[in-house]
């Protein structure tokens, strides 16, 4: 149990970095190319808004069920 704990932890900072890589590199993707996106009907931030929202629901997931194991340990 207590691996499997260590491992919902660690994938739970994974998704978190991932999401932070993205949304630096969206940032600096539209710093860099700005007429790129303004070919779009969207605003630029409007992808890092969606992983937001992904990211918020894998890592509620995530802690749902170290929550879960956290109790089963005691």
């Amino acid at each position: 149990m207590n691996r499997l704990y260590k491992v919902l932890k660690t994938a739970v900072w994974c998704v978190i970095g991932v999401f932070l890589g993205v949304t630096g590199y969206t940032c600096w993707d539209y710093h860099a190319h700005p007429g790129l996106y303004a070919l779009q009907s969207a605003p630029w931030y409007t992808s890092i808004q969606i992983h937001a929202v992904f990211t918020a629901v894998v890592v509620g997931v995530l802690l749902t069920g170290m929550w879960f194991l956290k109790r089963r340990m005691k």
